[in-house]
């Protein structure tokens, strides 16, 4: 879909439908020359509740009027949801050309959050229906009218939401199709596009050859080959380092889970999906900040080579560990990450991942759970999620936790035997192998996918690519 900001008025764009805000107590304030608009309002078939829609035809065009509620109230988000509600009805009315009237006296962000609710609603996955994509028949053109010039914000929440959908597409994917060496291959075609950034990526042999039992036990359940995936940007000393999970498909090994909702576990590579999709973005806006990416990506299978409940390995950066629960296998893979990636010179360290049930049961699809060892980070991290949509809510780091993972016959245990606080025993887990770096730990497992907002009801919702390309700006313009 192209996508594009004017200050031309919107009749003069050329689109076949406009969009119309009404907002509570307040008229239409372009109306058309018969007063068409603003009629709809009055005789209250056109309403200023949120969400609700009414259409018009007058001088030629399609008329869409959405409902905005207060203006106090309106923000980013609910610029997201109504461009997404209003993307529903344009497609029943077949427009091709969609054109939105910035509403007047709005925040800075609206602009790039309708782009954001329109391209997000407009995703559809379809690559393995024999019937067809259908996608000759949505929209082709989207428009943000506005009497001042917002372009670069349009130009911004485009680039940004293409890497939301491709990571999107990455995690709809099957995991027959969708395996580590795929993931990797798409880090690959993204260096290829943009000079600052290299891509190296290390199998099997490698990561064992790197000292990575933690990893390597996770994946040597599997004759899928692993892949450790670096991705850098810039030459110079990451200022961020992004480590993901990507464990492509997960049964639980031989802490099997339950076959219900397991075609689901296709899903756990998102974090790992966000980071490279995350960075492409980056790189396409050209940030100004160095950036280093680090992922894991495996399966988690049984067979006659899987790591065992009870087995003792021994993680990259030395640290031993107790496998009690082989379906605990993501924190074993980040354990290796967040040390190469420590390695790697990163001056602090967020890593995402689907990786506990607790969280989800702990936040639903609303909320991510953030955890972290350093207060200016975090306060970093839900700044960057209240500005995108992708909320975070942070959880204690109380030393209490961590006495919870103390190992009988290792260091520490990836998994305790009480059913108590799993999404933070987990982050404490995983501060055993960040060294003294500022870190901070993403648990998506809520809404990486199925969201149920109306930009993103079902499948992988992209979670995580919007945040971490805020947070690196944050980074890039402080000190």
């Amino acid at each position: 879909m192209r996508v594009s900001a004017t200050t031309d008025s919107p009749l003069d764009t050329g689109a076949d439908t406009i969009v119309v805000g009404v907002f509570a107590g307040k008229g239409i304030p372009h109306d058309v020359a018969d007063g068409t608009l603003q009629a709809l309002v009055d005789s209250g078939e056109a309403k200023p509740r949120f969400r609700a829609l009414a259409v018009a035809h007058a001088e030629g065009r399609r008329w869409i009027l959405v409902g905005l509620g207060e203006r106090e109230a309106f923000d980013a988000e609910r610029a997201r949801v109504a461009s997404a509600v209003v993307h529903g009805r344009a497609k029943e009315l077949s427009a091709r050309r969609l054109c939105w009237e910035l509403p007047h006296k709005v925040g800075d962000d609206v602009p790039g959050a309708l782009v954001e609710g329109t391209l997000m609603a407009a995703y559809r996955f379809d690559a393995f229906k024999t019937s067809g994509s259908g996608d000759g028949e949505g929209l082709e053109e989207l428009i943000v009218s506005a009497h001042h010039d917002v372009a670069p914000g349009v130009e911004r929440a485009a680039v940004v939401t293409g890497a939301v959908n491709a990571m999107r597409d990455l995690q709809n994917t099957p995991s027959n199709h969708m395996t580590p060496s795929a993931l990797a291959h798409r880090a690959l075609e993204l260096a290829e596009r943009h000079e600052r950034l290299t891509v190296q990526v290390e199998g099997r042999e490698e990561i064992v050859g790197r000292g990575m039992g933690a990893f390597a036990a996770v994946a040597q359940g599997s004759y899928e080959e692993p892949a450790l995936i670096t991705l850098r940007l810039g030459d110079g000393t990451p200022r961020l380092g992004l480590v993901g999970k990507a464990v492509t498909f997960d049964t639980g090994g031989i802490s099997i889970k339950p076959a219900k909702g397991m075609e689901a576990m296709k899903f756990d590579m998102s974090g790992g999906a966000a980071v490279v999709e995350a960075i492409g973005a980056i790189a396409e806006l050209g940030l100004p900040i160095d950036v280093a990416g680090v992922v894991g990506a495996t399966e988690n299978m049984p067979s006659g080579r899987s790591v065992k409940p009870g087995d003792v390995v021994t993680a990259m950066n030395g640290t031993t560990i107790q496998v009690d629960n082989t379906d605990a296998e993501g924190r074993l893979v980040l354990a290796d990450c967040l040390a190469h990636a420590v390695e790697l010179g990163c001056e602090r360290l967020v890593d995402i991942a689907t990786l506990t049930g607790a969280m989800e049961v702990a936040l639903g699809a609303t909320y991510a759970g953030l955890l972290a060892t350093d207060d200016e980070l975090a306060a970093a991290v839900e700044e960057a999620g209240r500005a995108t949509g992708d909320l975070v809510w942070r959880l204690p780091m109380h030393p209490e936790y961590g006495e919870m993972i103390k190992g009988q016959y290792a260091d520490i245990v990836n998994t305790t035997a009480q059913r108590k606080a799993g999404g933070i025993t987990a982050a404490h887990f995983l501060s055993h192998f960040v060294s003294d770096r500022p870190w901070a730990h993403l648990d998506i497992a809520g809404p990486a996918d199925d969201g149920g907002r109306p930009y993103a009801p079902k499948g992988g919702t992209g979670f995580g690519v919007r945040l971490l390309v805020e947070l690196a700006s944050l980074v890039s313009s402080r000190p």
